[in-house]
């Protein structure tokens, strides 16, 4: 794995954080901490889609985001298990793995300096 899709992968993870932050900032610290990862998750995400096809990179970004969200708040924030999320975490990963193996290096962006 790349450099690039490695930052993919940290802003999809940053991006969790600060989903969570959007529901349960409750003062003026917390959604400060929320806007600077929302930040922090976009500047990264903006530095990898510049060597990584943008419709798969962001794909990969929503998908870890939504997953790791519903993962997070299932598992440490007491909101209900249900088969039809893990149905539909599944069908999401499956896409967003599906785009990352049909992504060559020939889809890269032309004309982007490098």
């Amino acid at each position: 794995m790349n450099r690039n899709w490695a930052l993919i992968i940290m802003a999809g993870i940053i991006e969790i954080l600060w989903a969570l932050g959007l529901k349960y900032s409750t003062n003026i610290v917390s959604w400060a901490g929320t806007i600077l990862l929302i930040y922090l998750s976009f500047l990264l995400l903006i530095k990898a889609t510049k060597k990584v096809p943008v419709a798969t990179g962001y794909a990969v970004f929503t998908g870890i985001g939504t997953a790791g969200t519903v993962i997070v708040e299932t598992v440490f924030l007491g909101v209900p298990f249900s088969w039809g999320k893990v149905f539909f975490i599944l069908l999401l990963l499956m896409g967003v793995l599906g785009l990352k193996l049909v992504t060559s290096e020939s889809d890269k962006k032309e004309g982007v300096q490098q």
